[in-house]
């Protein structure tokens, strides 16, 4: 049975989410990801202006004067969502944790698909899978997707490897997906799976990082926490050549993530923890329309 503060927090974020789909990304992720082709709905008089390749010269000739033929889009994609539930998400030094923030935007991209009539997946994984959902389309489902991933948000497994997540998807999605690995990627173990698997799907990394994880405060001798391992280790945060080396590790590592992700021809939805992810998801929609137009 579902305690009441999942409930309440379930219900937040399908207040939150649901407003933010009908007052921001109406479109934005409807024009981003196309479907499969186009679909054959109707034949019908031709009228003036119509493209005279779309004639349907045997429906013209029964019916002694032109006829057309009319296609539409053919929408229905299905959308995997890869969620990292690893003991990494819990840090949060602004208001919500990266496995808080991975949930909103697993939700806020569940409800954009289901309003484009697609089908929604969703694997929970650390170094284990811990729950997969099969994609099928209802308001019910994504209800049921965003239950799965709050009650997944500390899971006994605490440690990361987003390369068993991904191999389990190459198993039971076979027909080609946009799929969101939505995880802070703090391990290396998925590059050569996530290069295998971008050959079928349509991968799209979604990077969660905090700003602390970058940039180092002066606040004196501090104990960090490795929250995977366990392992701890006192910092001087006073020493100036401590907070450099940090920081120059911290862009490091992302800078090499950024050009691994390139090598693999995917491009990544760089979310942080101290900015609106909304405003990041709309702008890498419209930048990947404007991409395909080309």
């Amino acid at each position: 049975m579902l305690s009441k503060e999942l409930i309440r927090k379930i219900r937040q974020i399908q207040i939150r989410t649901s407003h933010q789909v009908t007052e921001v990304m109406a479109g934005e992720y409807k024009s981003a990801f196309k479907g499969r082709g186009m679909e054959f709905e109707e034949v019908r008089e031709y009228q003036p202006g119509d493209d005279v390749r779309t004639i349907d010269w045997n429906v013209t000739a029964r019916m002694g004067h032109p006829y057309v033929k009319r296609y539409v889009e053919e929408r229905e994609l299905t959308v995997m969502l890869l969620v990292d539930a690893s003991s990494s998400g819990t840090f949060g030094s602004i208001e919500r944790s990266k496995n808080e923030v991975a949930a909103e935007i697993a939700a806020l991209l569940a409800y954009s698909a289901i309003r484009s009539n697609d089908r929604v997946g969703l694997i929970i994984f650390t170094d284990q899978i811990e729950k997969y959902v099969p994609p099928k389309k209802g308001r019910s489902h994504v209800l049921r997707v965003i239950r799965e991933i709050l009650y997944f948000a500390k899971p006994e497994h605490g440690a990361t490897n987003i390369g068993t997540a991904l191999e389990y998807l190459r198993r039971v999605c076979p027909r080609r997906s946009v799929v969101f690995v939505i995880s802070d990627f703090l391990t290396e173990d998925y590059r050569e799976v996530m290069r295998l698997v971008s050959r079928r799907h349509d991968v799209i990394p979604v990077t969660i990082t905090d700003p602390r994880e970058r940039e180092m405060p002066d606040v004196g001798i501090v104990e960090l926490v490795d929250a995977e391992t366990g392992e701890r280790i006192l910092v001087d945060t006073h020493d100036e050549r401590v907070r450099k080396a940090f920081g120059y590790l911290g862009r490091k590592e992302e800078e090499e993530r950024r050009q691994e992700f390139r090598r693999m021809g995917v491009r990544p939805i760089e979310v942080r923890t101290e900015e609106s992810y909304v405003d990041t998801l709309v702008r890498y929609f419209k930048e990947r329309e404007r991409a395909m137009a080309l």
